[in-house]
């Protein structure tokens, strides 16, 4: 009598067979280390983000601000206050160098701009991985299948006038790898999902600190939004003419 366990299942496929089912094993153990990896990752970028809103301008100093972010290996927001530490520091004024001749503001925002993009390929790093396994994980468990069908039917030929429980144990072992390849990809599509849309709103959140770190130090003050106050003034009252 055939059984439907994976030992029975390793021990009547062949080489083909157990080369698929070790690349999924492979393609799994990648994904979820990349997911893990990327969870870690944005649970400390969430903390930065709630830095740079609350406690980041209440600091005395740049230095104060950028330590308040830790001294993680990948930080983007930090990455940004350093830089622009940097930028400030920089003798662009000198007219004997090559940036002597750019703007203060324009030679913020191109700094700035470059930590900016640094820090965004960098939260992008992994999703294509997750995207591969998610796009190809089915069709390599597809594959599987269809050689595994195809040697459970040159042993069923042989046999002559099998009956349904020698083709169910060959069948059922072979579709094995389609579900292989379905429990692979699932969570590499969720996880890529779930990634990028907290991607996003990092990315969203890094640029709006960005603005406000290039104005706090162009001005050395912070543009809040919705606070600046229409005149009230009163207009002068232009006398026509009769």
């Amino acid at each position: 009598m055939n059984t439907l366990d994976f030992h029975h299942f390793w021990q009547q496929g062949d080489a083909v067979t157990h080369a698929i089912a070790i690349i999924l094993l492979v393609m799994s153990l990648l994904s979820w280390t990349t997911i893990l990896l990327k969870g870690i990752q944005l649970y400390a970028l969430n903390k930065s983000v709630l830095y740079s809103r609350q406690r980041f301008w209440q600091a005395s100093s740049l230095q104060e601000g950028a330590d308040g972010f830790g001294n993680a290996a990948f930080n983007p927001f930090r990455h940004l206050v350093v830089e622009g530490h940097a930028l400030l520091k920089h003798p662009h004024k000198f007219a004997s160098t090559l940036g002597g001749h750019v703007d203060l503001s324009d030679w913020l925002v191109r700094g700035l701009s470059n930590a900016l993009d640094a820090g965004s390929s960098r939260l992008q790093s992994g999703l294509g991985t997750l995207a591969s396994i998610g796009s190809t994980a089915p069709f390599i468990g597809l594959l599987g299948t269809v050689w595994g069908i195809f040697h459970a039917l040159q042993t069923i030929s042989a046999i002559g006038q099998p009956d349904i429980s020698q083709v169910a144990g060959p069948v059922g072992e072979a579709l094995i790898m389609t579900a292989f390849g379905l429990f692979v990809a699932i969570p590499a599509v969720l996880g890529y999902n779930a990634i990028n849309r907290r991607n996003r709103l990092i990315h969203q959140a890094l640029t709006r600190f960005a603005h406000d770190l290039h104005a706090w130090l162009l001005t050395g003050a912070r543009v809040e939004s919705g606070q600046a106050e229409w005149s009230t003034a009163p207009q002068p009252v232009v006398e026509r003419s009769a």
